[in-house]
């Protein structure tokens, strides 16, 4: 009882904070299991045929960390950081501290990044929905991390036992597939998208999605499976074509595994080149419960900057989502959510929470934490390097936790107008 009301303290607390962005009681929802929800034609609808518009934000980097949500240094090159992907961040985290405290370090993250005081102030700004990115190997024996310990379902678990006891919705979202698909750090891959190449990769693409749908077939909270993020990049320019003529394929077949254990769910496919290019699509797949998630920064925030996803649904008569747009001036966010709605296209912040700015919740940057970046920076090619150019172990353990309590919700600042940016309009 007494953890129950020092949640609810710290949630009224945070409320204020936000001031103006909060637009909805918090009442738990434990005993009103929330209608499935299915697609017909351009329209998300519940059980009882009312039209559902999706609304919410990514939990990005908490089941796939990327290095710009740590802070991490740029390379140079315009087009990444230093340690981006979960793979190089776990190698850095394990050259300052070592495997052990790496592999400690790595699961208080997961423990702290998200909690369920997070879902229950997402709940509290008017969001209906959350986007889980995952990656694949949290359900397999491959590294993650550090770590092997198919932790994937107990934190997906978690995360849908408390969106469903604050009436949000959940799509589950394979943010880095086997082998890769996108071939860039967001995929944790070796910067190509081996997944088309390999049939065994492919082969547990979709096994483990036949998994997920088999453990999640009777939760409504799921709103759907969305079965990989932003497959096949733009820097393939010469094996495009033959790439994005593999990607309709693979998802027929994954859709198949999936519709064996489950014909429930809505199943969400993006398109190729950063979920911006439709017209890999044919008509090959047979399904009438799609969801199309576009994806799109720095355009325009009117009809003419989402004129070709405009295009494709009206053409096919499909249903769509924004799932990941942001990272803009919140006058631009506010534009872009009101042209959304406008177009009964569904809207998914990216993200919601990361150290510095443009997002959800704010992550204060700790005492001492150029260190880190310092050494991500530095020469680390070879032992010579990573010697000669790392910080004092102690050191190194105080920033790291001192970075750990600052990813805690109670430490952490909403940002008032990026959340307003959307929740003006469901007053």
């Amino acid at each position: 009882m007494k953890a129950n009301i020092i949640a609810v303290i710290f949630v009224t607390l945070l409320t204020v904070l936000a001031g103006s962005c909060v637009r909805r009681d918090v009442s738990v929802y434990e005993d009103n299991r929330l209608p499935l929800l299915r697609v017909s034609g351009e329209f998300v609808l519940t059980e009882e045929d009312d039209t559902f518009y999706i609304q919410g934000v990514n939990l990005g980097c908490w089941l796939n960390p990327e290095g710009y949500m740590f802070a991490m240094p740029s390379d140079g090159s315009g087009s990444g950081q230093f340690c981006n992907s979960p793979r190089l961040l776990n190698e850095l985290v394990s050259q300052l501290v070592g495997p052990d405290e790496s592999a400690v370090f790595w699961e208080t993250f997961k423990d702290r990044y998200v909690t369920e005081d997070d879902i229950r102030f997402i709940a509290s700004t008017g969001a209906n929905t959350i986007r889980l990115p995952f990656h694949y190997a949290l359900l397999t024996d491959d590294d993650y991390m550090g770590c092997n310990t198919r932790e994937g379902f107990a934190r997906m678990d978690s995360a849908v036992a408390w969106c469903e006891r604050y009436g949000l919705y959940v799509v589950l979202d394979m943010h880095d597939c086997p082998g890769g698909q996108t071939g860039d750090n967001i995929d944790d891959s070796y910067a190509y998208p081996y997944l088309f190449t390999s049939g065994r990769m492919q082969t547990l693409f979709c096994s483990l999605w036949r998994e997920i749908a088999e453990h999640y077939e009777s939760e409504n909270t799921v709103l759907g499976y969305e079965l990989m993020n932003e497959p096949i990049a733009t820097y393939f320019e010469r094996e495009q074509d033959s790439l994005n003529a593999l990607l309709e394929p693979l998802y027929s077949r994954c859709i198949d595994s999936i519709r064996s254990v489950d014909k429930r769910h809505i199943i969400v496919l993006g398109g190729a080149q950063w979920n911006g290019t439709f017209s890999v699509f044919t008509g090959e797949i047979k399904d009438d419960n799609l969801l199309y998630a576009c994806h799109r920064y720095g355009h325009t925030p009117d009809e003419e900057g989402i004129k070709d996803f405009l295009q494709f649904r009206d053409s096919f008569h499909v249903a769509m989502c924004m799932t990941e747009t942001g990272h803009r001036p919140h006058e631009w966010l506010r534009k872009e959510a009101q042209t959304l709605r406008r177009n009964h296209i569904g809207l998914l912040w990216w993200p919601y929470k990361k150290l510095g700015g443009s997002c959800w919740m704010h992550v204060g940057i700790p005492e001492g934490w150029d260190v880190v970046r310092q050494f991500a920076a530095a020469d680390r090619r070879t032992f010579a390097g990573i010697r000669a150019n790392r910080p004092d172990i102690a050191l190194s353990r105080q920033v790291l936790n001192a970075f750990l309590d600052s990813i805690l919700v109670e430490n952490c600042h909403p940002d008032t107008a990026y959340i307003n940016a959307f929740a003006e309009l469901y007053q």
